[in-house]
């Protein structure tokens, strides 16, 4: 199968508000509360007729878009905006394959964004979170899983003009050696309020200390949030590391930056900070990799090459940086080394990036010189349902090992959504939620979540499980939402 050919009949949204358990620090940002956007696709397909597909997201204020000009109400609208806009192009529109859908309107739809005053990330957004809607009808009128789509490589891939430096990469080849993971690792979020001891719940019965998170759930990779002030942040890893040391030998980490280092000289300061740090000096290993500490328009800054020389040892990531398709190959020359995954910057990116990662190194390995380029799996808060299962599920094709995953730990499992509808997901996924507190929620046993029941027919939910539309509000709610 070279891909399947579809026209997008209808594009509906709705929203639902998100409160979290616990209030979330990143960056300069603390996140108490945020709208989830949901999608319905109904999508007719050449010779199997019409099929819905679903998808959510959440509406993160001051992540997609950081400047201070803006208000949360203004952050929340640029979304808004942007699936009217991805809804307005799709509908209706001809007949191509999922990506040829994409491929066709990505230009206009982040141009159209950016001339609007959106950032690319923002701009982004709303044909993301389309773009999966309608993979997932596809998948259901064709009776395929999302894996088998993939590999199969119903959605289209292809030689595209959007993707000149991957001219002659064999899509089909590579899509169909692909092994999905079975089983991905939990990377914990430490972020910059939570309490690091004793190990104590709160009162809704969950961890809320981090002894308690590795003694509850078992997780052995983490995630730290940095807050941009050298000194601050490194009493602050020092603290975390003194827990992770005592309670989980040999275990792993990553660090966030989320923007925050205000230019190369600051950054500096910190990893020579870092580097007499006794815990990193003792294992430098356990450090996976440092996440977009400097701010995306300072990511391309000429002095940066020359710290990553200084530094061989580091790894860095973009992760805000990554805002158009080509942010990836532009990043690499100073010194960047990786690229996250996140379903709200879109699965077609993540293939194409992960794409360029295997194709990079295979470059590498016949020059005789060691792969440098990697993925990583990062969590822009997915919530329990839709969206944490499509994540998973992404990140099960693309084989990364473990994810950061801290919706299920800042927020309340299904939230506001009806018992019914989490009841309904949790028998529909039972190796993926945990009912024993009462309600349904993330399932985590050692460190590991199980994912075995995204594998049936559609994009990782099952026909049983899905999102009741009469109890979402209109999406121009979204802002009241905050």
């Amino acid at each position: 199968m070279t891909g399947t050919s579809l026209v997008v009949r209808d594009l509906a949204f709705g929203v639902r508000p998100v409160r979290l358990r616990l209030p979330f620090r990143f960056g300069a940002v603390t996140l108490t509360a945020c709208p989830q956007l949901f999608v319905r696709a109904s999508v007719e397909v050449a010779g199997r007729g019409r099929a819905d597909g679903h998808a959510a997201e959440m509406m993160v204020p001051k992540w997609f878009d950081k400047r201070p000009a803006y208000t949360q109400t203004d952050y929340i609208a640029h979304l808004v905006r942007s699936c009217e806009r991805a809804a307005q192009a799709y509908v209706n529109d001809r007949a191509a394959t999922p990506f040829g859908l994409y491929a066709r309107h990505y230009a206009a739809l982040m141009d159209a964004g950016e001339r609007a005053g959106a950032t690319a990330l923002s701009s982004a957004y709303g044909q993301a979170v389309v773009d999966r809607a309608v993979l997932d009808a596809a998948c259901r009128a064709t009776g395929l899983s999302f894996f088998d789509a993939a590999q199969r490589n119903l959605v289209g891939l292809t030689d595209d003009p959007l993707l000149d430096d991957l001219q002659g990469f064999d899509w089909r080849a590579w899509l169909a050696s692909l092994t999905p993971l079975r089983r991905i690792a939990a990377r914990h979020t430490v972020g910059m309020l939570d309490e690091l001891s004793p190990a104590r719940d709160a009162a809704d019965g969950l961890p809320l200390t981090l002894p308690a998170v590795i003694d509850r759930y078992g997780v052995r990779v983490f995630k730290i949030k940095l807050g941009g002030d050298p000194a601050a942040d490194i009493a602050r890893l020092d603290d975390v590391q003194r827990v992770l040391a005592d309670r989980v030998p040999g275990h792993r980490y990553s660090l966030d930056g989320n923007e925050q280092y205000r230019d190369v000289a600051a950054l500096a300061d910190f990893l020579a900070r870092l580097q007499a740090l006794a815990a990193h000096a003792a294992r430098p290993d356990a450090l996976l990799y440092l996440e977009q500490p400097l701010a995306r328009e300072a990511s391309l800054d000429p002095a940066l090459p020359a710290l990553c020389a200084r530094h061989p040892w580091l790894a860095l990531l973009i992760d805000e940086a990554d805002g158009r398709l080509d942010a990836f190959p532009r990043a690499t020359p100073f010194g960047w080394r990786g690229v996250s995954s996140k379903s709200c910057k879109g699965l077609y990116k993540a293939l194409v990036n992960r794409a360029r990662c295997e194709r990079w190194n295979a470059e590498a390995w016949r020059d005789g010189l060691a792969a440098r380029y990697f993925m990583s799996a990062e969590d822009l808060t997915c919530q329990a349902g839709l969206s944490v299962q499509q994540d998973l599920a992404l990140l099960a094709l693309l084989g990364l090992e473990h994810s950061e995953r801290n919706g299920h730990h800042y927020g309340d499992g299904f939230g506001t959504a009806p018992a019914h509808e989490a009841d309904a997901f949790a028998a529909a996924h039972p190796d993926l939620y945990d009912t024993r507190s009462g309600r349904p929620r993330l399932r985590i046993e050692r460190g590991q979540i199980a994912i075995d029941s995204l594998f049936g027919p559609g994009y990782a939910h099952a026909d049983a499980a899905t999102v009741d539309w009469a109890t979402l509000q209109p999406l121009a709610a979204a802002a009241s939402l905050v």
